[in-house]
């Protein structure tokens, strides 16, 4: 061991620690660059790994057909709820005033709000921000919404109301599903 000086007023864990208080508020350009490069290989990584998921990501080759209700219990201007194609995926069978059966996500499409049913406007509502679709076809007709609700294709077999897969509107007006695609105004593909 060295022999300690008693004599100097800095206690001795300050002139072992190599940073001075003034400096320690000031990052060096090393530091600065070293996070940046931690930052970007992290925003990379992350960016890889959705792309990845993405690639491998299956197609739906078939939807589920699941039994949602039976059509003599539901009277005009009801709904029933259900989930489609998940247990996650909550979903609302519509039984407009006209006697049609139409369903749909219930999640709007601009925030993922619970949809429900205004009979006497005869079209789904979400409250969160006053947005509005149509019974019929799931369009938006006001409101931020930037896109329709995805329908839910139903099937009467008898009494029983079947859900058989699910049809989302994109941007280019065309109807995709597992099976099927085709443009608006051109028919089926």
């Amino acid at each position: 061991m060295y022999p300690k000086d008693v004599s100097s007023t800095t206690p001795v864990w300050a002139e072992e620690f190599s940073v001075h208080a003034s400096e320690d508020a000031y990052v060096q350009r090393r530091q600065f660059t070293k996070f940046l490069m931690l930052t970007s290989f992290g925003m990379v990584a992350g960016n890889g790994w959705i792309w990845l998921k993405a690639l491998t990501a299956k197609e739906r080759s078939a939807w589920p057909q699941v039994v949602i209700g039976r059509a003599s219990e539901i009277q005009p201007g009801t709904v029933r709820f259900f989930s489609y194609p998940e247990e996650t995926d909550p979903c609302i069978l519509v039984r407009r005033t006209n006697g049609e059966f139409t369903a749909f996500s219930q999640k709007c499409t601009h925030l993922s709000c619970a949809v429900y049913y205004a009979a006497e406007r005869d079209r789904l509502e979400c409250p969160c921000h006053e947005g509005y679709f149509s019974a019929a076809n799931g369009q938006v007709l006001q409101g931020p919404p930037p896109r329709p609700l995805p329908q839910v294709t139903l099937e009467q077999r008898g009494d029983d109301l079947v859900a058989v897969g699910v049809t989302t509107k994109d941007s280019e007006h065309s109807w995709r599903g597992p099976d099927r695609a085709f443009r608006s105004g051109e028919g089926a593909a």
